[in-house]
């Protein structure tokens, strides 16, 4: 049989994203399906010489799809389709469920490979397979696999040669009935007890224990995020840009164009160049992305991608489902609101998880009004932190009332419910490391491309608006507001502006300024809150439509510059 591709199907959470990686290896590419942003991941291995190309489809329960992620993995599955051999990929700790995928594949001739993932799991559950027998009652090549250990994948490899069609016949209106006596011929189970695994597995979704583990596991994430994000500033960056400094003074010196030198350059203090303050295209526009951003980008990634192999992420979401249904969510909001703290791009793209427009409204409003993404929370690390871990916590505390109060606010306001959460929950398992790492790669790429060059964009229209006095005079006309009913500095007003087009650099304008640790709470709050950085608001401008974004924006000004004001009256 000819084969150009290879399909990897199957339910979400049974190991399709590490069967690719150890097919595949490092060089793959991340793309968005055409009209979606539901993300596939491709890449290419080589069998008897030849090179083939490699894809792992979005995960499905059926092929009768009920969301996005389940479209687009029909309309692959039919356009790249032929020529492929499809490898469905199956939780034998769940073998009733997926076999269902299974009929279906076998229903529409497709040459097909089974998988029996996760094997080691259904020794230690007591459940026995007999997979030779599956083989023979299917008629397809039939694997067992460990794909976090390699195990079995070579015999996967070898048995793509050998890709069926199968030879089961049912009828057209099966049931599970069907699947149910293949299960009773080879699947036996042992009662036996449960494992610690097991105990906490339960424990982490009841409320009693769950809410102690979900707030212990949150600070953990929090505390190693700050310290691996400072261990790199303080070890890594820092000391590489002092090397780089010499270069900038020498290229300073060099240069004689008055105007270029601001450009490139910025504001040079005393005969020194500053890269938190002097705002060049050099200097501030490489440091704050690099060497204030960056560290936490990686650290923030990495803390979430352990969370999200160990299969600790579904639990946090049936945790804290009643908790989001407050706010006219359900718990699957609690992965656009995990990713927004990395970057709000992504987080505002993964709303599109959620199935109606009220949903998707909600999150992309609360998303953009109370949850600082890592470049703004790294300032906020370096602006407030002066005054203690305290003042930080100050900070998130109040966000996290704004979010909740505008949530249910926005629930009893807007018509509509928000539907119940089905949402299957694997195992916990290790995290398998060359894949946790390829994704943290991915991410940190996603950032360097995307992500920096508005910063870059943002340092060089900031040089622009100061060179033409355009910030000054806008400055002027809100210093009574952000002064005045903020109790800010004046100093603080051009910073403040300027969050409307880069939060990040914002906050690193604030940085310079002598404020009290009540004003630094305060302006840290309202640059997190009043307005999603540019690239953030195009993304949003694109999810919703325009009525609704300019609902969105007044609501953002509004709650933002009222909170602001009642934190100068308490505080």
């Amino acid at each position: 049989m000819k084969m150009r591709r290879i399909l990897l199907l199957g339910n979400p959470n049974v190991g399709k994203s590490v069967i690719f990686s150890r097919l595949t290896g490092t060089d793959v590419i991340v793309s968005n399906y055409p009209g979606t942003t539901v993300e596939y991941t491709k890449g290419s291995m080589k069998i008897n010489g030849k090179e083939v190309e490699v894809i792992d489809v979005p995960g499905t329960y059926s092929l009768k799809p009920s969301n996005k992620a389940e479209e687009v993995a029909v309309k692959m599955l039919e356009e790249l389709g032929k020529d492929a051999v499809v490898v469905n990929v199956v939780d034998s700790t769940n073998l009733e469920r997926n076999l269902y995928l299974t009929l279906e594949l076998m229903k529409k001739k497709f040459p097909m490979v089974v998988a029996l993932n996760l094997w080691d799991e259904t020794n230690k559950k007591g459940i026995h397979i007999d997979y030779k027998k599956l083989e023979k009652i299917l008629g397809v090549p039939v694997v067992a696999t460990v794909a976090i250990t390699g195990e079995g994948i070579k015999d996967l490899v070898e048995k793509l040669k050998h890709a069926s069609r199968g030879k089961l016949r049912f009828s057209e209106d099966w049931t599970w009935e069907k699947i149910g006596e293949i299960v009773s011929e080879v699947q036996r189970i042992e009662h036996r007890h449960p494992t610690w695994k097991e105990i906490l597995e339960t424990a982490s979704v009841k409320p009693i224990t769950g809410i102690p583990i979900a707030i212990i596991v949150l600070l953990l994430s929090f505390f190693f995020v700050r310290i691996i994000g400072e261990g790199l500033i303080d070890y890594v960056f820092d000391p590489l840009f002092e090397a780089y400094k010499p270069f900038v003074i020498r290229l300073d010196g060099m240069i004689k164009n008055e105007f270029l030198k601001k450009i490139l350059m910025g504001e040079v203090f005393d005969g020194e160049i500053s890269f938190e303050e002097s705002l060049g295209l050099l200097t501030t526009g490489l440091y704050v992305p690099f060497a204030m951003v960056l560290p936490y980008v990686v650290a923030f990634y990495f803390v979430l991608g352990i969370l999200e192999d160990t299969g600790y992420l579904p639990r946090l979401a049936v945790l804290l489902d009643n908790v989001f249904h407050k706010l006219g969510l359900h718990g699957s909001a609690i992965v656009p609101t995990l990713l927004g703290f990395g970057c709000n791009v992504p987080g505002a793209l993964s709303t599109r998880i959620l199935e109606t427009r009220r949903q998707r409204f909600i999150a992309l409003t609360l998303l953009s009004i109370a949850i600082p993404c890592i470049a703004q929370s790294s300032i906020i690390f370096v602006l407030v932190g002066r005054y203690g871990v305290w003042a930080i916590a100050k900070v998130y505390s109040i966000l996290s009332i704004v979010w909740l109060s505008v949530g249910y606010l926005l629930n009893k306001l807007m018509k509509g419910s928000s539907p119940e959460l089905f949402l299957e929950i694997p195992p916990y398992r290790f995290p398998y490391i060359p894949g946790l790492l390829k994704k943290l790669w991915i991410r940190i790429r996603w950032f360097l491309e995307d992500a920096i060059p508005y910063v870059m964009l943002g340092v060089l229209l900031v040089n622009f608006l100061y060179t033409f006095n355009v910030l000054s005079t806008v400055s002027r006309f809100f210093e009574p507001l952000i002064s005045g009913w903020l109790g800010l500095p004046k100093e603080s007003v051009v910073g403040i502006v300027m969050g409307f087009l880069r939060k990040d650099i914002a906050m690193s304008m604030l940085l310079p300024i002598n404020m009290t640790e009540k004003q630094a709470i305060i302006a840290s709050v309202i640059l997190a809150m009043y307005f999603p950085c540019m690239a953030t608001f195009v993304i949003v401008f694109k999810e919703l439509c325009a009525r609704d974004l300019i609902k969105m924006v007044f609501i953002m000004l509004l709650v933002s510059f009222l909170v602001g004001g009642f934190l100068n009256k308490i505080l």
